[in-house]
């Protein structure tokens, strides 16, 4: 998955803001709190690597294969990096998004939920 097209998936995901930063990283959030990021790459056509927040199991699993890394800087809340470009799918690679933008969503306030119309976790933009 290039940048941008990790751009896009983020931006179609509901109440999702998008901040550059850290070194021009590309940083997704929902209510405020980190879902998703992609590091600053050489081009915006380059594969990158993705650092997304999951369930603690799901986390066990992960960094025991060879594709993933447990995320600098991030790792003590259960991020996971993919360590090569193309290490999964982007389909696989989606799914890991959606269920990150999932677990920030559901630590949201249920006044922030509401703030945000964000009353079914699946929705999109």
């Amino acid at each position: 998955m290039t940048r941008d097209e990790f751009d896009v998936y983020c931006g179609h995901l509901k109440a999702t803001t998008h901040i550059v930063q850290w070194g021009d990283a590309s940083v997704w959030k929902v209510g405020g709190k980190v879902f998703a990021i992609a590091p600053a790459t050489t081009t915006a056509a380059d594969n990158v690597q993705v650092s997304f927040k999951c369930s603690p199991s799901l986390y066990d699993i992960l960094q025991e294969l060879d594709s993933f890394h447990p995320a600098p800087y991030l790792a003590r809340g259960n991020w996971i990096q993919t360590k090569e470009p193309d290490a999964i799918s982007d389909e696989d690679l989606k799914d890991y998004i959606q269920q990150s933008y999932q677990i920030i969503v559901a630590k949201l306030t249920k006044a922030q939920r509401k703030e945000l119309g964000l009353d079914s976790l699946n929705e999109t933009k």
